[in-house]
């Protein structure tokens, strides 16, 4: 009792807002881990990782975390939204003690050291202009996609030597190349040109990408890039997804109506060790299940009167004594579902869901579809977040969350074990 009163105080000097109400229980990331009365493991931040980023780099928005094999980290340190003031170093030298533009991938080891860092404009004619998903494979590769209309998915040496563009640009389009969408109608049927391949995920046991855009999730061979299969919200047909925008909804403070058809937008698609596919609709607080083949298995809501994204939180901000105006960046805040890391526990009972809207992680119980609880609120404090977009997890059950807007961080929180261990 003296041991969790203890790092209670110690969590809230952190501001992760984790309780210990209850004992361990027999599901749990680590062994140990402590478990609150409702099954949800425990967390606290390590505000002294990572360690600061050498030669002077400033560290940007972390679109995208991967934990490899080895139980590295890496991320995205994406710089097109620095701000002068954070590459004061780049006026020359004496102009100031930090910092400049640093590489756009970085990989760290456990102790939160830099490991090996490359990539950002210039580095190579096709490097993407909105980074936003890195995966490192178990076979000595990286791979990159962009969000803008010219990105794709794009292969590397753990080292950084180009080996592979997925390809399928759209027609470039003037200026429109270097926005993140360009004014291509949607065409959910056509699977030859795609115009946002930011969101993917790789699947080695099958040798497959997966790409979530518009309405639906197609499926590539990972070598030669050719379409396998796809579907659409509820295992639907390419050819009867809908090319018309999902109609919106006032909120009222309740979810947001049935949708039958993928409600963008599709934030992250992940795949489970018992072959399960997830996939993330910003639109309808939802993630769907499916088998890899397509078949709809199951929906589980999180936090599902939050304002979803398609709702645009017009009814929140019209409630509030000091409206903003429409069109404003907090506007588009809205929806539940941002980025999702599954527990590597032999049972992967657990989904951490980063929740940019509430700024929090949901603790999900896989098979049930329960939210359990959550960790961290809403600041800049260690512990607290501002626009997280990015999660991992690795081998030791410590979960990173990175964020973007002006946030520009990686946090770790380690598992609370029973003890104080």
């Amino acid at each position: 009792m003296i041991r969790n009163g203890a790092l209670s105080i110690v969590a809230g000097l952190f501001g992760t807002l984790v309780y210990f109400t209850g004992s361990a229980g027999e599901a749990q990331v680590v062994e140990g881990q402590a478990v609150d009365a409702n099954g949800a493991p425990q967390y606290i931040v390590d505000p002294f990782w990572p360690k600061p980023l050498p030669n002077q780099w400033s560290m940007q928005q972390v679109t995208g975390i991967h934990v490899d094999h080895m139980d590295h980290i890496w991320f995205i340190n994406r710089g097109r939204a620095a701000l002068p003031i954070e590459l004061a170093g780049e006026l020359g030298p004496g102009a100031a003690l930090c910092c400049v533009r640093g590489p756009e991938i970085i990989e760290l080891d456990q102790e939160g050291n830099v490991l090996s860092a490359w990539g950002g404009p210039g580095y190579h004619p096709l490097w993407p202009t909105y980074p936003q998903t890195v995966i490192a494979d178990s076979n000595g590769f990286v791979w990159i996609g962009g969000e803008a209309a010219q990105d794709s998915i794009l292969k590397f040496t753990r080292d950084g030597e180009f080996v592979w563009d997925f390809g399928r640009r759209p027609p470039r389009l003037g200026t429109e190349a270097d926005l993140r969408t360009n004014q291509t109608p949607q065409n959910n049927q056509d699977v030859d040109e795609i115009v946002n391949v930011g969101r993917f995920q790789l699947d080695e046991v099958d040798n497959e990408i997966y790409i979530i855009d518009q309405k639906r999730v197609t499926v590539y061979d990972a070598s030669s890039g050719e379409f396998k299969r796809g579907w659409g919200g509820h295992g639907m047909p390419l050819s009867e997804i809908s090319n018309e925008p999902i109609p919106g909804y006032e909120w009222t403070g309740e979810p947001p109506p049935e949708e039958e058809q993928f409600a963008p937008t599709l934030h992250f698609i992940e795949i489970s060790d018992d072959r399960r596919v997830y996939v993330g609709e910003r639109g309808q607080n939802r993630i769907q299940v499916f088998t890899t083949q397509g078949e709809w298995l199951q929906d589980i809501y999180v936090s599902p009167n939050t304002p979803a994204q398609r709702g645009g939180c017009a009814g929140m901000r019209e409630a509030s004594p000091n409206p903003m105006p429409v069109g404003t960046f907090y506007a588009s805040i809205c929806g539940s579902m941002y980025k999702m890391v599954i527990s590597r526990d032999p049972e992967q009972q657990y989904l951490f869901v980063a929740d940019a809207h509430n700024d929090v992680v949901w603790i999900v119980d896989r098979e049930s579809g329960e939210t359990l609880g959550y960790f961290g609120r809403n600041g800049r404090l260690a512990g607290q977040f501002h626009f997280a977009n990015a999660i991992g997890i690795d081998t030791h059950g410590n979960i990173f969350v990175g964020e973007v807007d002006t946030a520009k961080r990686i946090q770790k929180f380690a598992p609370v074990m029973t003890g104080g261990g």
